[in-house]
């Protein structure tokens, strides 16, 4: 599959709030929306998290908050600028060190939005946009907690956004002939409407 062109997806920032740069700011309570923008109807959460998490840590409360299981590369993107795993193995040219980035830097304002992208294979192009910045929320403790959200998240390896929706179609039919295969692989049962926020939450408090 192709490379993504990841200038195309950031948007600049908008309402910038100077305190989101400085020691203050850093600790503001960010309230982000992150959904697949190419699903339909859409999958999405929306969470809480501290202005001073770093994308690294930030990885760790995406596979967390969507129900990934963190079994393959990523990368986020800000305009023309990616972020990354800092092994040498593993980084890109040209490719930023996620554990020297925050989120206040990257997102500095409401409306802000960048990309995050889960295993270039299926290409999971996940769209993150800063919708509140306060100085306290009466959800959040200081631990990264999910509100709300809809639908399940994808089966890994799948195949993205096109093999998900094609695996849909098979198990909504038994008399397919690949219908007793993709229930086998999915364990027995698969609903693409269930999501459970307690068991998300319980995930994102053993977050480090």
């Amino acid at each position: 599959m192709g490379k993504v062109i990841f200038g195309k997806w950031g948007t600049t920032p908008g309402n910038r709030n100077p305190q989101a740069k400085d020691a203050g700011g850093r600790e503001k309570v960010y309230q982000l929306r992150i959904s697949l923008p190419e699903s339909d109807p859409e999958i999405w959460r929306r969470f809480l998290v501290s202005g001073n998490t770093t994308l690294a840590k930030l990885h760790k409360v995406i596979q967390a908050v969507m129900g990934w299981t963190d079994s393959h590369l990523h990368e986020f993107a800000v305009r023309d600028i990616t972020f990354g795993d800092p092994d040498p193995e593993m980084k890109a040219e040209g490719m930023r060190n996620e554990k020297k980035a925050f989120l206040y830097q990257v997102a500095p304002g409401v409306r802000a939005s960048f990309m995050y992208v889960y295993d270039f294979g299926d290409d999971w192009i996940h769209r993150i946009t800063v919708e509140k910045i306060t100085d306290n929320h009466e959800k959040f403790s200081g631990k990264p907690v999910c509100l709300e959200g809809e639908r399940a998240c994808p089966p890994e390896d799948c195949g993205g956004i096109p093999g998900y929706y094609d695996l849909l179609e098979i198990i909504k039919d038994p008399e397919d002939p690949e219908y007793e295969e993709i229930m086998d692989w999915l364990g027995g049962c698969f609903d693409p409407e269930y999501i459970d926020i307690k068991k998300i939450n319980s995930a994102l408090q053993k977050i480090r």
